[in-house]
């Protein structure tokens, strides 16, 4: 591709999908296929889906070392250039200078073009007088009128010029340098491709394979040191294209070491001790030192003066004066410099290109995954998601590209014997099981399939590895096969056993000269020096380059279970897509041998070697005609005759040279090496002239003259056969030929005989075993031989049946007519033909029986069919008559269904009777039942639809009147509908609900909400639209409205208690909880069995219910009991201080109190979670609740609970209202507050004194500022030392009051609202009792320890609790 040229695929091959039984010959059906496929090249051949070989190749002992592949050297051009390039830049590496390739219009500018252009306009000389620059450019591809022709000139002359000039022998005119030019400082300096050099150094094992890498980056270059330490670089065993020279781009240990310290060393002579070592180039000057006077000689003028112009040579070590040089040279070169004897190193012509050996072992796992991650870097996207086209046009981009190097790897041609094949091989090795022997007999297997019979390579004994035995590949992305042909032009035929694809391409074998021609044309510096290049699997060009030079090409791609065929001398390369595994092997059929002979001929112009003798193959089948296939035979007879002939014309030349003498010579046994013709290498089996004086060579032939110069008399004929021999195997394969033709003749005339001149049936079975003895293949006349028998047999064979009366099935009269003409026409004579046609005459008259009336009784009918019943073939009457029969029954079948003894009629008995219909035979009478009974099924169907919307809830829902209008309307067809009987239910579910809402609604109370929510989802579930229903729903979502209002105001956050269980008193506890539960299932159930409405309105009741029997438990947490403790006031179960929020000592922070000496009215009143289950809202907001309630026209059991709370808690306010305002506790309130005052009075006081007393101890130290923690302990700790001073009680209450108060407060605690007189009433009793120092004491150390050590989660957690304790 030139420039940016992108890939465009070529034409897609043919594709076969052969049948099972096509599948099962595979030569056949690759013979079959040939005429098409063979015009491609190449084809692609599917199997059945079923099958599927396993794969055997043992994974895990599967090693192998793959082949180096660089993709850049495989295409023609492009290795036509690097090679080029290299040159080029090793003569100015020569020169001192080092080759920089610039850039024109953004590519690298190509110089080989550029130079093979300017060759080909007349050189540079004649291109510059007549001034052909701009169409040099317009050739390079460049865009007109840009000045690119000045540039090339420039660039030619600077660059080129000097080494064409070299190449051609003529001495530089001026001081060999290239000049700079002014935009020489952006051109990269170009790395040499080095390909001899590379291939004999095995690559690193740390290398990373398949890096993409810049060839005009520089890379270090081999030292002395890598030299001596490598004896394969240190031969020099150089393999591939490119010139060989000693020393190239070497750099000694110490060149920079001496490039440094050289200067002021070499004037001192203190290095002239130093020997002299090779690739170090340097000025030699002063050196005194006599044993290296003869060593400092120019080679020029043979003087050794003017030293300090004398250079050594790098490469040869001889010595040369500046100026004896041609050209001089003004100043010595820098860095390395070569002589003009090795100079000329660069004309060597390039040596054969191969590819390397990596120097690593793999196997099918480690190379599946050094694939992988390549492509999948590479593509930077998962392996099985890159496109085919990409890495097609990815593929050929990177072949074409002189300055991308990709390197990738190829498991290539890899013994099958050595390693496995990939398919199962009955070998003895190891057990197959009964699927793996159907595959290794499988004639696809590729062991298999060259040594079939019909195969000509079954007839060589040697295993020919890749011919007879398969080879396997294993390939990753771009690893490539290059354009080739098979082994004596053979065929091929490749097995995708697993794997991403592999891409082919293939030429037909009509353009095999044209390919060979356009590759010659295109890049004759590869062929100039290996003729035979395309045979080497080395070398590849685009297809695109070679369709437009006229060569036909096609491609495919070869999926995983895919076969792809190459036919004779059909050119095929290609490239695979990822990592996969395949196997190949050649096969040889009939029609390749003619092919193959003229591929010996190829050979022995080009001097090939022959993998096989074709001669030795031709003999060995001729040898044992009897053993050959037909068609092989035939083909071995034609192509054994010009052999023969050939030999014949050969011998007789060879009589008429002079040479008398001859010897038999079994050549078969001589190795191969040993009877090569020294000319033109062919390996030779039927003759060979040799001489008694030149034992060690021979010559076929073709080349009697190339022997040597002996006399004639010395020159022996070396025979394997005489001529009448030749001729005797000659006349076998003739009649083995020919036996086909006699055979033939015999079957036509007995195929043919006429009435009277018939043979036995003997005689034909007698044909067909013959065909069978002698192998004899498919063909049309074994076919009629074939069919004739097997019509003979089932003739007889029925006629034994029909005469003996034992048929399994009775026979048509127009059966038994067929019968009798078919044993007429027989080529023989059938013994029962004559019975045969008596019971043909005998045969009842159908006429008589068809003029009976047209609807005869059943009864006559049933008797006409019993008597036909006994008739040994079947009449057409019979027929007929079965046929009124059936239709009799049909009808019938119909007038019972649609009148009026009939039961009820659905759609499925209507749609049966139709069918019914179309089968029975079709009448006057039975199509007019079929239209009645079609236009009721269409009614009946139409209704069924119209019933089927309304019933659809996703539709639009229609009245009560317009569905009752539908069903009655629907209910005078008389057919029973499903979905009318569906909407007639829907109808009367409707109006019962209507009934029912009605009932709801006009009864004394409000509806309950149960109630209605359950008429509304019964509703919204009928297909019918009813207005009550979306009132009936406005209710329900304001009574739910209203308990959402309800819940908010009630419960607490994240409560597990619903509404109703708050708002109904508690009147049982469970004995058994939850463990790390703060209120159990149990504990929350709404208890009001055993009381009554009213009692759910007497506090009295309530609590007598909650003084019932209890056990005494400890907290939530269910943990053992620990300090810190305290009781609940209505539970009386004792809690842990931090499980549950305790109240604060000195009340809450935002109303603090305002003299802690006043005990009583610090905050001890303790409700646990399970007493105090909700908010408590005041009783204002309850009220708001029940005015909203008031409107709902829906009963809740919620809003019955909570007015019954109300209830409760108005009159629990009334009568402690009227308890407070007694005399008697208005004094004691009174009494209450006069403490207080007193107290603030002597705190007051007591502060003053302090105050002073500190200052009359003059205490006049800095001001400590306590902090908000110091600040609070201050406040709660101080609270400690002081519970055990308090004294009480401040009052005195009479037995009756305390009494009435206590009951009281006990009421108060279980409602669940805020009312203020409660906490009155506890603070009356907490004075007139004794002060309870411990439940005070344990209330301030709990509100102390939770200050210092706040809890982590909520107060659930037992364990952080205790943790905290303990610390």
């Amino acid at each position: 591709m030139e420039g940016g040229d992108e890939f465009v695929p070529p034409p897609e091959c043919p594709v076969f999908e052969p049948s099972w039984e096509e599948f099962a010959d595979p030569l056949g059906y690759i013979a079959k296929i040939r005429p098409i496929a063979e015009k491609s090249g190449i084809c692609k051949i599917r199997p059945p889906p079923d099958w599927q070989p396993p794969f055997a190749v043992e994974v895990d002992n599967f090693r192998f070392t793959p082949r180096i592949q660089r993709l850049n050297e495989l295409e023609a051009e492009t290795r036509v250039k690097l090679n080029y390039l290299d040159r080029i830049a090793k003569f100015w590496e020569i020169q001192g200078s080092s080759l920089k390739i610039p850039h024109i219009e953004r590519r690298i500018l190509d110089l080989f073009s550029l130079a093979k252009i300017v060759t080909e306009e007349g050189g540079f000389e004649t291109v510059c007088k007549e001034r052909r620059w701009a169409r040099v450019a317009q050739k390079l591809g460049y865009p007109p009128g840009k000045n690119i022709g000045s540039l090339l000139r420039s660039h030619y002359e600077r660059i080129v010029y000097p080494f064409e000039m070299f190449q051609s022998g003529a001495s530089l005119p001026v001081p060999c340098k290239p000049r700079p030019y002014e935009s020489d400082d952006v051109d990269k300096e170009y790395k040499p491709h080095s390909i001899p050099l590379r291939q004999s150094v095995q690559p690193s094992k740390m290398s990373s394979y398949g890096r993409r890498a810049n060839r005009l980056q520089p890379e270090p270059e081999p030292t002395e040191e890598d030299i001596e330490k490598n004896p394969e670089l240190k031969k020099l065993q150089i393999y591939g294209a490119g010139p060989k020279m000693m020393g190239l781009g070497l750099v000694p240990r110490d060149k920079v070491k001496k490039k440094e310290e050289g200067g002021a060393d070499d004037l001192d002579g203190s290095g002239k001790d130093e020997p002299c070592t090779k690739m170090t180039m340097r000025l030699r000057r002063n050196i005194t030192n006599p044993q290296f006077v003869d060593s400092f000689v120019c080679r020029m003028c043979g003087r050794g003066d003017e030293d300090e112009k004398l250079l050594l040579c790098d490469g040869c070590d001889d010595n040369y004066h500046t100026f004896c040089l041609l050209p001089p040279l003004s100043d010595p070169p820098k860095g390395n410099w070569r002589c003009p004897k090795c100079v000329a190193e660069c004309k060597k012509p390039a040596e054969a290109f191969g590819f390397e050996q990596a120097t690593r072992e793999y196997t099918l796992q480690s190379f599946g995954e050094m694939a992988d991650t390549f492509k999948a870097d590479y593509f930077n996207m998962p392996v099985h998601m890159v496109p085919t086209e990409l890495v097609e046009k990815e593929f050929w981009r990177l072949v074409s590209s002189i300055e991308e190097d990709v390197t990738v790897e190829y498991g290539a041609d890899i013994h099958s014997k050595e390693f496995g094949s990939g398919f199962p091989v009955n070998n003895g090795k190891r057990h197959l099981s009964e699927e793996e022997e159907e595959y290794a007999r499988s004639g696809w297997n590729l062991n298999v399939m060259p040594v079939l019979e019909q195969s000509v390579l079954c007839h060589i004994n040697a295993d020919i590895s890749g011919m007879k035995v398969p080879w396997l590949y294993v390939g990753m992305v771009f690893s490539a096969f290059c354009w080739h042909i098979e082994d004596h032009w053979s065929y091929s035929i490749n097995y995708l056993h697993w794997g991403e694809p592999k891409t082919w391409y293939g030429v037909p074998s009509v353009a095999a000269e044209k390919l060979e021609e356009v590759m010659k044309k295109l890049t004759p510096e590869l062929f100039e020096f290996q003729p035979d290049l395309l045979h080497q699997l080395v070398t590849i060009m685009n297809p695109n380059i070679l369709m437009a030079h006229g060569v036909p090409v096609v491609r495919t791609n070869q999926c995983a279970g895919e076969f792809v065929i190459t036919f004779p001398r059909a050119y095929h390369s290609g490239f695979n897509q990822g990592y996969n595994f395949a196997e190949a092997v050649n096969f040889c059929t009939a029609d390749w041998l003619p092919t193959g002979r003229s591929c010996i001929e190829h050979y022995r112009r080009l001097r090939r070697y022959c993998v096989f003798s074709h001669e030795e193959l031709t003999c060995k089948m001729a040898a044992c005609p009897e053993k050959l296939d037909l068609n092989l035979a035939a083909a071995t007879h034609r192509e054994m005759f010009i052999i023969v002939q050939e030999e014949r014309k050969l011998r007789k030349a060879l009589l008429e040279k002079g040479v008398t003498e001859a010897e038999r010579e079994a050549f078969e046994l001589l190795p191969d090496d040993e009877r090569q013709c020294d000319k033109c290498k062919t390996t030779c089996f039927l003759s060979a002239l040799a001489c008694t004086n030149c034992t060690e060579r021979l010559v076929c032939l073709y080349h009697t003259q190339d022997l040597c110069s002996c006399p004639t008399d010395k020159l022996y004929l070396r025979y394997r056969y005489t001529l009448d021999e030749l001729l005797a195997m000659l006349h076998r394969l003739k009649v083995r030929a020919e036996s086909f033709d006699s055979w033939a003749n015999r079957v036509k005339e007995a195929l043919e005989q006429e009435e009277g001149n018939k043979i036995g049936i003997k005689d034909l079975e007698v044909l067909k075993e013959e065909a069978a003895d002698r192998k004899f293949p498919d063909n049309e006349l074994l076919q009629r031989l074939t069919g004739v028998l097997d019509d003979i047999h089932r003739c007889r064979s029925r006629s034994t049946e029909l005469l003996n009366g034992n048929q399994t099935s009775r026979m048509s009269l127009q059966d038994l007519r067929t019968l009798v003409e078919t044993m007429h026409n027989l080529p023989c004579v059938i013994e029962q033909l004559g019975e045969v046609q008596v019971g043909m005459l005998e045969e009842p008259n159908g006429d008589e029986w068809k003029k009976a009336a047209p609807s005869p009784p059943a009864a006559d009918i049933q008797a006409l069919l019993e008597e036909g019943a006994l008739l040994p073939v079947v009449a057409p009457a019979c027929e007929l008559l079965a046929g009124l029969q059936e239709q009799g029954r049909w009808l019938e079948q119909v007038r019972r269904t649609l009148g009026p003894e009939g039961g009820e009629v659905t759609l499925a008995v209507l749609r049966n009777l139709m069918e019914a219909g179309c089968n029975v035979p079709q009448s006057v009478s039975v199509e007019t039942a079929m239209a009645e009974l079609q236009e009721l099924l269409t009614i009946a169907e139409r209704w069924e639809e119209k019933a089927q919307i309304c019933l659809e809830h996703s539709r639009q829902k229609h009245p009560l009147s317009t569905l009752e209008a539908i069903v009655n309307e629907a209910q005078l067809i008389p057919v029973q509908l499903p979905n009318i009987l569906s909407l007639q239910a829907c109808l009367s579910q409707a109006r019962a609900w209507v009934t029912d809402l009605e009932e709801i609604q006009n009864g004394e109370h409000y509806p309950c909400l149960d109630d209605l929510e359950g008429l509304v989802a019964i509703g919204r579930d009928l297909p019918v639209r009813m207005e009550e229903l979306r009132q009936l729903e406005l209710q329900v979502a304001s009574a739910h409205s209203w308990r959402d209002k309800a819940s908010k105001t009630f419960l607490k956050k994240s409560s597990q208690h619903s509404l109703l269980e708050v708002l109904c008193p508690r009147v049982a506890k469970s004995k058994k909880r939850e463990e790390d539960c703060v209120s159990s299932e149990a504990d929350s159930d709404v208890n009001v069995l055993g009381l009554t409405a009213q009692d759910l309105r007497d506090p009295g009741a309530i609590v007598k219910c909650t003084n019932g029997d209890r056990d005494q438990l400890v907290c939530v947490c269910g943990g053992p009991p620990r300090p810190l403790v305290h009781r609940c006031h209505l539970c009386k179960d004792w809690f842990h201080g931090g499980c549950v929020p305790f109240p604060s000592v000195l009340g809450p922070a935002e109303a603090p109190l305002s003299n802690i000496l006043c005990w009583w009215d610090w905050d001890t009143r303790f409700l646990c979670p399970r007493c105090q289950r909700s908010r408590r809202p005041r009783l204002e907001t309850i009220l708001a609740l029940l005015v909203a309630l008031q409107r709902l026209p829906v009963r809740l059991p919620e809003g019955e609970a909570l007015q019954c709370l109300t209830e409760r808690a108005i009159n629990w306010q009334g009568r402690a209202k009227q308890a407070l305002e007694t005399p008697e506790i208005q004094g004691l309130l009174e009494r209450l507050q006069e403490l207080r005052q007193t107290e603030i009075k002597e705190e007051k006081k007591t502060d003053e004194q302090q105050q002073e007393e500190e200052e009359k101890k003059g205490n006049k130290e800095e001001v400590i500022v306590l902090s908000d923690s110091e600040e609070a302990e201050d406040g709660v700790e101080s609270l400690v030392p002081l519970v055990p001073c308090l004294k009480g009680p401040v009052i005195e209450l009479a037995p009756s009051t305390r009494t009435q108060l206590e009951e009281l407060q006990l009421e108060g605690d279980i409602l669940e609202v805020t009312l203020d007189q409660t906490q009155t009433i506890y603070r009356l009793l907490q004075a007139a009792s004794p002060p309870p120092h411990q439940t005070l004491l344990t209330l301030v150390q709990v509100e102390v320890f939770l200050f210092f050590f706040p809890p982590i989660q909520s107060y659930t957690s037992a364990e952080s609790i205790q943790s905290r304790e303990q610390t």
